[in-house]
């Protein structure tokens, strides 16, 4: 018999994205189970031939499954993932209600998948710019030892969900015909503009995402002392983030060492082109599980520092993708 999988948030863009990726894996699902939030329940959504409906969360909704997807908030996952785990699935959450919870496993599978042997019921899904970053920092920490992190982000809109693309879109149309602009899901106009990113200010001085990144990497690296540096920034872009990098190493690597290293490892395709001007964009990022790498070189300012820019689809090696892989390992 095949596993019986739920999704809590599926018509959300994430749960979209995982209803896609599982119909195309070679996992065997029996049984299907779509939630969402009360507008939504009664919608139809085609999986493997059928038309499967959209229910509603209530008591019992998880009665038999094996696996629950959330991605559907963190006041979801708070209340809901227990119940899931009480019914006997394993819940797998996209929330970052669970992920800083010492008992529950952070999980990047191609950097940390044997953390999954401690679980107790759920896993967490690392933030999306977490979990690109993470990709292409672990092979680079195997081979020479990452003391330092400095990372700036470029946060597409489709990070704040579908609402905010859709936002952006019609600033867009609106600008184009000179209407007036409205912001009502980010905080100022995205349209032809950047801004810091739309998550509260902490008393540290760092936004909520740059927070998130900073103390994920250490969980998921197991190094709490790690020094790590980020500045998270919202830019008009419908899918796919950006990051730019600086390494610092104990070891010195090259350049070309990095780009030997990244080249041969999972989850990363390296697309560092100068003459051609081949780099790593959203455009080319999106729909793509891999987190593109380019623009490798030296830190000129620093012994023992490289640097370097990536791009990845943080609806799938964010997200879905991620939370996929995290179910693939939990089954073999």
């Amino acid at each position: 018999m095949g596993l019986r999988i739920g999704i809590v948030g599926a018509t959300g863009a994430v749960g979209l994205e995982a209803i896609k990726l599982l119909e195309k894996s070679k996992i065997v699902i029996s049984e299907l189970r779509l939630f969402a939030s009360l507008r939504s329940v009664g919608k139809k959504i085609g999986f493997q031939g059928e038309e499967l409906t959209v229910q509603q969360l209530e008591d019992g909704a998880f009665r038999g499954l094996d696996f629950v997807f959330f991605s559907a908030g963190s006041s979801i996952s708070a209340f809901y993932a227990p119940k899931a785990k009480e019914s006997g699935a394993v819940v797998i959450d996209n929330s970052s209600f669970f992920r800083m919870k010492p008992e529950v496993p952070l999980v990047v599978p191609e950097i940390n998948s044997e953390d999954l042997k401690a679980h107790q019921g759920i896993v967490a899904n690392p933030n999306c710019t977490t979990a690109l970053l993470s990709v292409a920092l672990w092979p680079i920490h195997k081979a020479a030892t990452v003391q330092r992190v400095i990372v700036s982000t470029y946060q597409a809109a489709s990070g704040a969900g579908a609402k905010a693309m859709l936002e952006l879109e019609t600033q867009v149309r609106h600008f184009v015909q000179g209407k007036p602009i409205t912001a009502e899901v980010f905080p100022e106009q995205i349209a032809f503009n950047v801004f810091s990113h739309d998550s509260p200010i902490a008393d540290n001085g760092y936004n909520g995402e740059e927070n998130k990144v900073m103390q994920e990497l250490r969980k998921i690296f197991h190094l709490p002392c790690l020094n790590v540096c980020a500045t998270c920034i919202r830019v008009p872009v419908f899918r796919a983030h950006c990051e730019s990098v600086v390494v610092e190493t104990e070891r010195k690597i090259t350049a070309e060492e990095t780009r030997r290293i990244l080249s041969v490892s999972p989850g990363i395709e390296v697309i560092d082109d100068p003459k051609n001007g081949d780099f790593p964009t959203p455009i080319k990022a999106s729909g793509r599980k891999e987190v593109l790498v380019g623009r490798i070189r030296e830190d000129l300012s620093h012994p023992r520092a490289v640097a370097f820019f990536l791009s990845g689809d943080q609806l799938l090696k964010g997200a879905a993708w991620n939370a996929i892989q995290i179910l693939e390992a939990l089954i073999h």
